[in-house]
């Protein structure tokens, strides 16, 4: 079993890479995890991981440049391999993205990637981009395993994913107004949050990933 968290320039992997192997190692599941550019790699992995910090035309592009969307269609559509994209990762798999204009998405959640717009009541005002930890309310889903209501994760981000199917979100958090934190269907899963920055909350997910057999 192995492991492949993909990098096309999106951003600093380090921390990604060192929860994906804390977890490989105490789970044995999973593992070895690595970085990887290459399609052909990726191919030969058992798991797959897309992050993505940016905008969401800039890391399309990313994906696109680096020889790998065909790729991702075959080994997660055709051939099912378990898929976790992280931020923009997630977003990546809505239909469009209205960041700067449209750009089409996967296609996988159909839906919209639509800018964060909180609504204004008695409270503070909020702020957009969401920085910070929020409390999460979760589906009954293997990734979720072991993760509470309530419980807390990392966010950094100014736009959100509007599934049309609502049994594709996973869990929902507040800004404003409730948002998709995480998505998913069949083999494919998506967090909004960072799992690597969300401590005992992100590395228990990370661990549920590594061991999820859809």
């Amino acid at each position: 079993m192995s492991t492949v968290i993909l990098d096309y320039g999106s951003g600093n992997l380090r921390s990604a890479l060192k929860a994906f192997q804390r977890m490989a190692e105490e789970t044995g599941r999973g593992g070895p995890v690595s970085l990887t550019a290459d399609p052909e790699a990726m191919m030969r992995a058992d798991r797959v991981v897309l992050p993505g910090v940016g905008a969401f035309a800039d890391c399309a592009r990313g994906v696109e440049a680096a020889s790998l969307r065909a790729a991702l269609e075959e080994k997660v559509i055709a051939r099912g391999a378990p898929f976790l994209g992280i931020c923009v990762g997630m977003q990546l798999l809505a239909t469009v993205g209205r960041e700067h204009g449209d750009w089409p998405g996967f296609g996988w959640i159909p839906g919209e990637v639509a800018r964060l717009e909180p609504t204004q009541g008695d409270g503070p005002r909020l702020k957009v981009p969401q920085i910070g930890w929020n409390a999460l309310s979760v589906a009954d889903h293997p990734l979720f395993d072991g993760i509470a209501e309530g419980d807390h994760a990392y966010f950094v981000h100014s736009y959100h994913l509007r599934a049309e199917n609502p049994a594709h979100v996973l869990a929902t958090a507040d800004h404003g107004g409730r948002f998709a934190a995480a998505v998913g269907r069949d083999n494919i899963a998506g967090v909004q949050f960072h799992p690597e920055k969300s401590q005992r909350t992100g590395l228990r997910l990370i661990a549920n990933f590594l061991s999820w057999t859809p």
